[in-house]
């Protein structure tokens, strides 16, 4: 697979999307994730409605097209969502890129499935959903 495939306009076009969700002092519920494999980092804020869902997201992404176009495809889907949803996906989305599980229901997950192909990207592509479970852990 090439790399030219890895970093489709449609990718790099989700990475520059994360301007649509910054990162402010009014999101609560506050994580962070870093990649072993790669050193991306990414810090995560949520708002939580009454329910204990996710209202808004906000991101400070440091990290490369592939993850920061995960965290859009994350940022883009994880509105209503709760925190049991947010882990299981994480799971799953973790299983999948050892190739034991089906590729997950996320929504514009396909976005980034040639990056699977990538083991050095698979810590990148789980920083957003890593920082939203340790936003919501407490």
């Amino acid at each position: 697979m090439s790399v030219q495939r890895l970093y489709t306009p449609e990718v790099l076009a989700a990475a520059v999307s994360l301007a649509k969700y910054p990162l402010t002092p009014d999101l609560a519920k506050r994580g962070s994730a870093r990649s072993a494999s790669c050193g991306s980092r990414i810090e995560l804020g949520l708002a939580l409605d009454a329910d204990e869902r996710i209202e808004r997201v906000g991101l400070a992404s440091h990290a490369c097209a592939i993850g920061q176009a995960s965290a859009a495809v994350f940022a883009d889907a994880a509105k209503g969502m709760r925190k049991l949803d947010i882990n299981t996906a994480r799971d799953q989305i973790a299983l999948w890129l050892t190739g034991e599980g089906e590729m997950p229901g996320w929504p514009g997950l396909d976005l980034i499935s040639a990056a699977r192909d990538y083991p050095g990207r698979h810590g990148a592509m789980l920083l957003a959903w890593n920082a939203a479970c340790d936003a919501l852990a407490d």
